[in-house]
């Protein structure tokens, strides 16, 4: 058949032709056996919506329903939360707003991947990083946030230090004025004002006896009667057990019983039932109660946590003592201290081979039962030490605490300790032979065998510590302890033979010589007065272990810590030592002067420098310090033959030239003085020489011979600026005001530099009123002198004095941003007037001050003036005890600075002791000093130039003014 017939053929039979059909002349459908389009919903067209299976929505659960898993971590609890974490895993942002080139994007690119051990390692490296990058950036994180800090204190003061100043006038008001003061208002109604509590009253039992048999009723009660209450309504409904039979009346007697029963039982319930005993006295029931209300401040449901968890603890393993001990301590921690026995009591059953839990029990346990405990404790450990030592300190008396420590020492022979307390409750003479017995129990105990040493005599002694040496040939202390007992005995030259002795033995024995070990038994010799004995230590091990390049410098350190330590003659050994090694070391023979003169006697100083210019005959400093040694103990002719042999060493030394001068004038030897000069100016002549001549002759009032001299020292030295200073201070005191400002404009013509003769020139013009000149003057110098807080500071002053306040406090900014860290500035700024030169007062208020005084100290931490002006602070502030404290700083860190000696006088002597003041007026002597405003002002004025330095301090301190 063809292909597009319909026929049907047979094989061997006619074509037969199909039935006909109502389809067969329709076309099939395009669409039929194609994908339904986006969004077809059939039947829509016709009206039909069609249905919605389960699978379509989803399941039928709420978002808030909790999830299957009963142990799910917070977060994913709900529907919700699942759901929503899903999601959020799903739909990452990788967007390209996102990304940053150094972060990448926001998100893990591979968050849905496997997490391996290589990422973990990965992830543990970049933390480890980013850890120590932050620790780099630490530092200068915190100093940035301590400065944003700061900044804002500073510009939003707190309200305590705004009002400070208005606290502190409080103390000026009187009590009118007080009391003057009217009352604030309250402006409650009267109801909250005065609010009505109920009041109970309790009743007496004699109002119910008297009104029982009455049948009064009251609802008030008689103000004459006294008391408070009111009568029951119902007198019939009294218990008839408390009633007396046949009349009615109330019986107080057995109201009485019916109290002291109740009270029984209640103790009776607190009985202890493990001893028999009662815990609580009844006469002390109330004093006792305080000790039974809990002391943790733990939580309730925390307690109940760790009783459950020690309990179970108990019950899985019941002989582990820490267990038991946990458990007691805890009911005893919240006041059940009962309990906490009975606990630890089972615990000794559990574990009675545990010392712990023997020595809880013991110490829970009161009086007479601990001491049972303790025996109990005794018959299962009998080896233990601590128990015996327990046992011990429960005895009251003497005679048992002997008695227990006797029966251990039988059961445990070999324990130190117990020798050593039973040692320390014998007499002497009982203790000497218990050590005997001691020693041999014990023969490696260094501690016994030095007790018994020291109880025993001379000769008995050394053979005592020689057989510890034998027992013990590597301990130290031995050794140093006979070397102690020969000193005792007068036999030093023995001392020196058993310490090297030692080192020899000690080293042959394998043992390391420690050279800060050795040093510090030397000092406790020194401390215990075996004096040869700490020299020799000194000796044998000063050069252990040093090179020689680093002898001196570690020797000096070694002798600065001793002396630190209080041990002298250990350091007084350590610097005879390097004097020996290093005879020819000027700075040495120096340092153990000063050593002297600070710790020493006059007698040894001098010794000392007589030796040390034998070996340093051109160490002009040495011949000065025993020449005035020599001149403070009043011997002038000794002190002149110190300095005759100094010439003789040193032929034009100008120190040596100037101290015999000043020997002589201090001595009234004026004549000699100039005698002395004159040669000086002919075979040494130096500016100091010629300045030192003029000082003489106008200081004796010889004008014209200090003017001529003064004429024909500048001559050779123009540009030496403090013969120009002389000599217009000499032309002052003559009233020659032309002269005077000519000597110093020649002077400042030749020394530019020189701030003293701006200082001056400046003060001349302003004593005769030329204003304008000195400020012009000080301008001037401050344009040759950038930088010089002394000529800002007088500009500061002059606008003061002249009561131009604001022009200084222009200044004063300008010279801080110039000067910020000097001393001298900051004082000013955060300093009261003390003086007619420190006229300037307070720059700053009150509440100011405190802040800056701080920025002060941040900036000049060790700067005296700083120092000295915090010290003042709390002195206007009447802190006495912490304006001592920076006294004492300031004078420690700059001993040379004569103001703040002066100021700490003045202080002492408003508000410290004589003592106090005798203090400070030595420690000023000693140091001497030679600066400083005000001390400067006193000590080289001519009319003060032979007075002592305890005279100037106490006349510099009558002219100190505390205006604040």
């Amino acid at each position: 058949a063809g292909a597009g017939s319909d026929t049907i053929v047979y094989p061997g039979g006619p074509p037969i032709m199909p039935l006909a059909s109502p389809l067969m002349g329709k076309k099939k459908k395009p669409f039929l056996g194609m994908p339904a389009p986006l969004g077809y919903v059939p039947g829509l067209g016709r009206g039909a919506t069609g249905f919605t299976t389960r699978s379509d929505i989803g399941p039928a659960r709420d978002a808030n329903d909790p999830v299957d898993d009963r142990h799910a971590p917070p977060g994913k609890r709900t529907v919700g939360d699942q759901m929503k974490k899903n999601q959020d895993d799903d739909d990452e942002d990788l967007n390209d707003t996102n990304y940053d080139e150094f972060n990448g994007y926001a998100g893990s690119l591979f968050s849905s991947g496997p997490y391996e051990k290589d990422d973990e390692e990965a992830d543990a490296i970049y933390a480890a990083l980013d850890k120590r990058m932050d620790e780099r950036r630490k530092e200068r994180r915190e100093l940035r946030e301590k400065e944003e800090i700061e900044k804002y204190r500073m510009e939003r003061p707190k309200i305590q230090q705004q009002f400070s100043d208005l606290k502190r006038k409080l103390a000026e008001v009187s009590e009118e004025e007080w009391l003057s003061i009217p009352e604030v208002g309250d402006a409650r109604n009267k109801r909250q004002r005065n609010p009505r509590y109920e009041k109970l009253t309790p009743v007496p039992d004699s109002f119910f006896s008297k009104h029982l048999q009455s049948g009064e009723n009251h609802t008030t009660v008689d103000p004459l009667q006294g008391l408070g209450g009111l009568n029951t309504p119902y007198p019939g409904s009294m218990t008839p057990g408390l009633m007396t039979p046949g009349t009615g009346e109330l019986d107080m007697r057995k109201i009485g019983q019916a109290r002291n029963t109740l009270m029984d039982m209640r103790l009776s319930q607190v009985s202890d039932s493990v001893s028999g005993q009662t815990v609580v006295d009844p006469k002390g029931y109330l004093t006792d109660l305080n000790s039974m209300i809990p002391t943790h401040g733990g939580d309730i449901s925390d307690i109940k946590k760790a009783r459950l968890l020690l309990k179970s603890v108990r019950e899985t393993n019941p002989h582990h003592p820490p267990a038991w001990i946990a458990s007691a301590r805890l009911e005893e921690v919240t006041g059940k201290l009962q309990v906490a026995r009975n606990l630890i009591m089972k615990g000794t059953e559990m574990c009675p081979k545990s010392e712990d839990v023997w020595l809880e029990a013991a110490r829970l346990q009161p009086g007479d039962t601990a001491k049972a405990v303790v025996a109990q404790a005794v018959r299962h450990l009998p080896q233990s030490v601590r128990i015996y030592i327990r046992a011990a300190e429960l005895e009251t008396d003497i005679r048992a605490k002997k008695r227990v420590l006797r029966k251990a020492l039988e059961n445990v022979s070999k324990s130190v300790r117990l020798w050593k307390t039973a040692v320390e409750l014998e007499e002497p003479e009982d203790a000497r032979i218990m050590l005997s017995r001691a020693v041999e129990c014990c023969p490696t105990s260094v501690e016994l065998w030095l007790a018994l040493a020291r109880l025993e005599t001379y000769e008995n002694a050394r053979r005592v510590l020689n057989k510890a040496r034998e027992n013990i040939p590597t301990d130290r202390h031995i050794w140093i302890t006979a070397a102690k007992l020969e000193e005792a005995n007068g036999n030093t030259q023995m001392v020196d033979k058993i310490i090297d002795r030692a080192i020899t033995s000690l080293r042959a024995n394998g043992v390391e010589i420690n050279r800060e070990q050795w040093i510090q038994d030397a000092e406790e010799c020194d401390k215990a007065g075996s004096v040869a004995t700490c020299q020799a230590v000194i000796r044998a091990v000063i050069g252990i272990g040093i090179e020689e390049e680093d002898r001196k410098h570690t020797w000096m350190e070694d002798a600065d810590s001793c002396v630190a330590h209080g041990a002298l003659e250990c350091a007084r050994a350590i610097y005879a030592h390097a004097l020996q090694v290093f005879p020819s070391k000027k700075s040495v023979w120096l340092r153990a002067a000063y050593f002297e003169k600070n710790h020493g006697t006059r007698e040894s100083l001098e010794a000392l420098l007589q030796r040390a210019v034998a070996h340093c005959p051109k160490a002009e400093v040495l011949w000065l310090m025993g020449a005035k040694s020599k001149w403070l103990a009043d011997d002038v002719p000794a002190a002149r033959s110190i300095l005759a042999l100094a010439f003789q060493a040193n032929p034009n030394s100008e120190e040596i030239w100037l101290a015999a001068v000043k020997l002589e004038s201090e001595n009234n030897e004026y004549e000699r003085a100039r005698r002395l000069l004159a040669k000086a100016r002919s075979s040494a002549p130096t500016a100091r020489v010629f300045m030192k001549s003029v000082k003489l002759e106008w200081v004796l009032g010889n004008i014209e011979a200090a003017q001529e001299l003064c004429t024909e020292a500048l001559k050779h030295y123009e540009d030496f600026p403090k013969l120009w200073m002389m000599r217009g201070q000499i032309e002052e005191q003559c009233e020659s005001m032309d002269k005077a400002r000519e000597a110093y404009n020649q002077g400042l013509k030749k020394c530019p530099h020189s701030v003293p003769l701006w200082l001056l020139l400046s003060h001349l013009e302003e004593s005769v009123g030329q204003l304008t000149r000195a400020r012009a003057i000080l301008e001037k110098a401050r344009l040759k002198n950038p930088q010089s807080p002394e000529l800002w500071l007088e500009s500061v002053r002059l606008e003061f004095r002249a009561g131009l306040k604001n022009i200084a406090n222009t200044l004063m900014a300008k010279a801080l941003q110039e000067c910020p860290n000097s001393g001298l500035l900051l004082l000013l700024w955060i300093g009261p007037s003390y003086s007619k030169i420190h006229s300037a007062v307070f720059l700053e208020g009150r509440p100011q001050r405190k802040t800056k005084s701080v920025d002060a100290l941040k900036k000049c931490e060790h700067d005296p003036h700083v120092l000295l002006a915090v010290a003042k602070l709390f002195w206007s502030e009447r802190k006495i005890t912490k304006a001592r404290e920076w006294f004492l700083r300031t004078v420690k860190i700059e001993p040379d600075l004569g103001d703040a000696w002066a100021l700490f006088y003045k202080f002492e002597l408003q508000h410290g002791t004589e003592e106090q003041q005798e203090e400070v007026r030595k420690r000023c002597e000693n140091a001497e000093p030679r600066h400083g405003e005000l001390w400067c002002a006193e000590s080289k004025h001519v009319l003060n130039w032979q007075k002592k330095t305890g005279e100037i301090l106490a006349q510099v301190a009558s002219k100190i003014k505390n205006t604040f």
